[in-house]
């Protein structure tokens, strides 16, 4: 139970921060898997993807198809909405962080 109440709370973290990096420049799914092992989350292609996807289908996150090394490869990068949702969400998260710094 504590297990699945951790990683509902952390999935909203994973979020904001692939909004974050999709904001800097579009990005691929290997890419962002290692960005995020980076900073403590285990994440595998078959946990990423169904994550990206809904962004992508809730507007947060446009995808497009580049042919790299004669193979395609799937960026993603933010959309407007995502671009709002991202700084509304930054903001919650500073408000939330100065009052539980301490």
């Amino acid at each position: 139970m504590q297990d699945q109440i951790i990683r509902k709370l952390f999935l909203g973290f994973i979020q904001i921060h692939i909004l974050h990096h999709a904001k800097k420049e579009p990005f691929f799914g290997s890419w962002i898997i290692e960005e995020l092992q980076e900073h403590g989350y285990a994440m595998s292609p078959g946990t990423l993807y169904p994550i990206l996807h809904s962004m992508q289908s809730n507007g947060l996150l446009e995808k497009e198809d580049r042919v790299v090394e004669g193979k395609i490869r799937k960026y993603y990068k933010i959309t407007n909405q995502g671009e709002h949702i991202l700084t509304e969400a930054k903001q919650k998260a500073y408000e939330l962080f100065k009052e539980i710094k301490d």
